[in-house]
């Protein structure tokens, strides 16, 4: 039986301790305990919190081959193995705190050495629930992360809800946001990069489209947040790699509940009546009463030239 509770989640603005696996997942267990303390049943980490984000207003000269090659390394070096280790001590804290965590990692697989991928976790008290891997890196993260494979989009019914979501840009994929409505979220995570009043605004049209309370997290980095021996070029004029905005967004009208929280770590909380979603999706469910997949999904499949507007003709 779906649950239509009040759950109080947070959204975590924080700055990883970069390409240090073991202190970033150190920290991310005081974070959960921090929302924990705040009464938080669910925390929402940035995307790639373990142990960077590879910022296009540093990576962007990554295609050319020279000189990369530690900064890889040692990206690989602190990725995350799904399961593992680093999982586990996520989980113990959960466990511990009752309390579910969705993060953002660089995912490795140490069984076979190569590809990275950006992951998104949702662990519980009872461990690892959920693994989703970015669909399609975005520009230059292509020069870093593989790309999913899509047999993971869906929501995952857990005590507290249904929670699904997606990373970063992937929210602006129309197809891909369908397919997890499909699985009916009432709580949507949203991990990112980006800072910007467009994405906001993205948030809260996916708030009322899917009828689920939108927690978005973005990144807070700072340039000092990088150590003096990051093996890749920083330019000097910027302060700021991501400027945050964490918000939580409710699902009727769209408003923002929480947040934004800007230029600073911190973190947002908000009480959210999983009812009030089963009310929206009265006026609009985007996979229900109004989704006419009889006409449409037709036309996702179709060739462009088979969906062009039929050529009006003179009465």
């Amino acid at each position: 039986m779906t649950s239509f509770e009040t759950v109080r989640v947070a959204a975590v603005q924080a700055t990883p301790v970069i390409l240090d696996a073991d202190a970033s997942v150190e920290k991310a267990c005081g974070l959960l305990a921090d929302a924990a303390d705040g009464g938080a049943r669910l925390a929402v980490l940035p995307e790639t919190f373990v142990p960077l984000y590879p910022s296009h207003l540093w990576a962007h000269d990554a295609a050319s081959f020279n000189g990369w090659d530690e900064l890889w390394r040692r990206l690989w070096d602190n990725a995350v193995d799904v399961p593992g280790p680093l999982v586990d001590r996520l989980a113990a804290v959960c466990t511990e705190r009752d309390i579910h965590c969705a993060i953002g990692v660089n995912e490795r697989e140490s069984e076979r050495p190569g590809t990275l991928y950006n992951a998104l976790l949702l662990i519980g008290p009872e461990g690892l629930l959920w693994k989703h891997r970015k669909l399609m890196p975005t520009m230059h993260e292509r020069l870093f992360h593989g790309v999913g494979a899509g047999d993971d989009l869906g929501a995952v019914d857990t005590p507290l809800g249904r929670i699904g979501g997606l990373i970063c840009w992937e929210n602006r994929m129309p197809l891909a946001r369908y397919a997890v409505y499909k699985g009916g979220p009432q709580i949507w995570v949203a991990p990112t990069a980006d800072d910007s009043e467009g994405w906001l605004a993205s948030m809260r049209h996916i708030a009322i489209e899917s009828g689920a309370f939108v927690v978005s997290v973005p990144q807070y980095i700072p340039a000092d947040a990088f150590p003096d021996d990051f093996p890749a070029p920083l330019p000097e004029d910027v302060e700021v790699f991501g400027n945050g905005g964490a918000a939580i967004v409710e699902p009727v009208d769209g408003e923002v509940i929480a947040g934004p929280l800007y230029g600073e770590e911190g973190i947002v909380f908000a009480d959210c009546d999983l009812a009030e979603g089963l009310s929206a999706k009265r006026y609009f469910d985007a996979v229900g009463h109004y989704s006419r997949e009889d006409v449409l999904a037709s036309h996702a499949n179709a060739p462009a030239a088979d969906t062009a507007q039929t050529e009006l003709r003179p009465d």
